[in-house]
C-alpha cells in the first residue's frame, strides 16, 4: 500500500493567499482532502491545523511541506516538532524546496548527518531573520516617532459643549456616567479626557 501524502500549508494571515503552495502540493502528488491548511504565525505550534495534522499522521504517512518557514519560524520548536513526526509517530518528511530534506530514503550516516545539519541550519536561519525584522521593524517606529509620527488611534477630540458638561461634572452637579452620556462618549474615555483637561487649565 503506498504512503499517504499529507500536505501542510501555512500563511501568516488570513489576507495572505495560499494558492501557490496548494499548487506545489497538488504538483507533488497531495491530494486535495489531504492539504490541510493554517492562516497563522508561525512563531509556534499552538494552530488549528498543525494539531490536527499530528492527530492524524501515522508511521505509514509522508508530510509534505513546501519550505521550512512553513514549517514555523521558531528554531527550538521547528527541530522539537521534527523530531516528534520523524522519530515519536515514526512518518517522513519532505521539504519540496530542499530535496536534501526528504526523510523518505534510507539515509547511511553521512546522508543523515548532513540532512541534520542543513535543517538545523535552515531553522536557525528562519528565526534569525525572524528577529532581525522584528528589530528592524522597532528601529523604524523608534526613528518614525523621534521625527514626530503618531502611531495608533488618532485621539477623540473635545466636544464643543465639554467645559460645559466638565464644570458641571467638577462641581458635583452630575456623574461622570450621565457626563459621558451627554457627550456621546464612554465613561473612561471621559475620565481621561477629565485627567489631561485638569492638567491643562
Amino acid at each position: 500500500m503506498q504512503n499517504r501524502l499529507i500536505g501542510y500549508v501555512r500563511v501568516s494571515t488570513r489576507e495572505q493567499n495560499e494558492e501557490r503552495q496548494i499548487v506545489a502540493m497538488r504538483q507533488f502528488g497531495v491530494l486535495d482532502e489531504h492539504i490541510i491548511v493554517d492562516k497563522q504565525s508561525g512563531k509556534d505550534f499552538i494552530r488549528p491545523g498543525w494539531v490536527k495534522l499530528k492527530s492524524l499522521i501515522t508511521s505509514k504517512d509522508v508530510l509534505v511541506i513546501q519550505s521550512i518557514d512553513r514549517l514555523g519560524r521558531n528554531y527550538s520548536e521547528i527541530l522539537e516538532e521534527w523530531s516528534f513526526i520523524t522519530k515519536d509517530v515514526g512518518a517522513a518528511i519532505v521539504v519540496i524546496d530542499m530535496p536534501i530534506l526528504d526523510t523518505r530514503n534510507e539515509r547511511d550516516l553521512v546522508g543523515e548527518l548532513i540532512s541534520d545539519i542543513v535543517l538545523n541550519l535552515l531553522s536557525y536561519v528562519a528565526e534569525t531573520e525572524r528577529a532581525f525584522i522584528r528589530k528592524r521593524q522597532a528601529e523604524g517606529i523608534a526613528a518614525a516617532q523621534k521625527r514626530g509620527v503618531r502611531f495608533g488611534r488618532e485621539p477623540l477630540k473635545l466636544p464643543d459643549d465639554y467645559s460645559k458638561v466638565y464644570t458641571i461634572w467638577k462641581s458635583g452637579g452630575i456623574s461622570a456616567t450621565k457626563a459621558a452620556q451627554k457627550l456621546s462618549v464612554s465613561r473612561n474615555t471621559f475620565l481621561k479626557w477629565t485627567r489631561k483637561y485638569d492638567k491643562d487649565i
